[in-house]
């Protein structure tokens, strides 16, 4: 394995949860590290509370949004994280507007993102990762609306990536990282765990005493500076709490 000391890690949605674990990881490798998320109050607590880190505050959604990002970094490690939260509620009472958020957020930024790269904003020898779910195999519970879909379709795009990047020589690295089980103590993760208990009708607590095998948001990061740093092969990845693995 690798190391990162002196490349340069973009992390997306790098201010809080598992972007935020990321970005410590980075860190924690001597790498240089730009965080970019949408809300400069927790990105002003990011960077009082992670020596080092360089932020920029704006909404990766935007067709603006990768020559911003690269004109404040250029990667060699860009890390997509950033994700809106899951829809909680049964598909008849969801709108199309919020059925869809996670695609309109999770893969508009990832899709943002990958073009530019595959349009010749990185060099060769750049990774691309994109941190994707469990859900994505699993289908995610009924009352979350277009999140599995969206997180299915990052997998899909990292590796319609990958082939464009060898049909056309650019030399890049595209990967899509999932963990496999839903994560307490972020803002994804908590807001899923009680969607889903007040669905199946039992305490959050009993919820998360049934799940086996859970990653931490620390595990991912510690899996994104592995997939970063090794020559492995293929485009989906998954990591639980027994480490990281090969999608099947």
């Amino acid at each position: 394995m690798g190391s990162l000391r002196d490349q340069n890690v973009v992390v997306i949605g790098g201010s809080r949860g598992v972007g935020r674990s990321i970005v410590e990881a980075a860190l924690g490798e001597e790498a240089s590290v730009l965080a970019v998320a949408r809300g400069a109050a927790a990105l002003k607590v990011l960077s009082w509370e992670a020596s080092g880190v360089k932020t920029l505050a704006l909404d990766a959604t935007k067709e603006t949004a990768p020559d911003a990002v690269f004109a404040a970094l250029e990667p060699d490690v860009l890390v997509i994280s950033a994700g809106a939260l899951a829809p909680s509620a049964p598909v008849q009472e969801q709108s199309w507007e919020i059925f869809s958020a996670n695609w309109e957020t999770d893969v508009k930024a990832s899709f943002l993102f990958c073009k530019a790269a595959l349009q010749g904003r990185l060099k060769p020898g750049s990774r691309v990762i994109l941190i994707s779910s469990g859900a994505a195999q699993s289908g995610g519970p009924p009352n979350s609306g277009g999140y599995a879909g969206a997180k299915r379709m990052q997998i899909f795009l990292a590796g319609h990536s990958q082939k464009e990047s060898d049909r056309l020589s650019l030399g890049l690295r595209f990967m899509a990282l999932s963990p496999a089980r839903i994560m307490p103590g972020t803002g994804v993760g908590d807001r899923g765990i009680d969607s889903i208990a007040a669905y199946m009708g039992i305490r959050p607590a009993d919820f998360l005493a049934s799940m086996t095998d859970m990653q931490t948001p620390a595990d991912v990061g510690r899996a994104v500076v592995a997939l970063a740093t090794a020559k492995t092969q293929g485009s989906s990845f998954v990591v639980s709490g027994s480490g990281l693995a090969a999608a099947a």
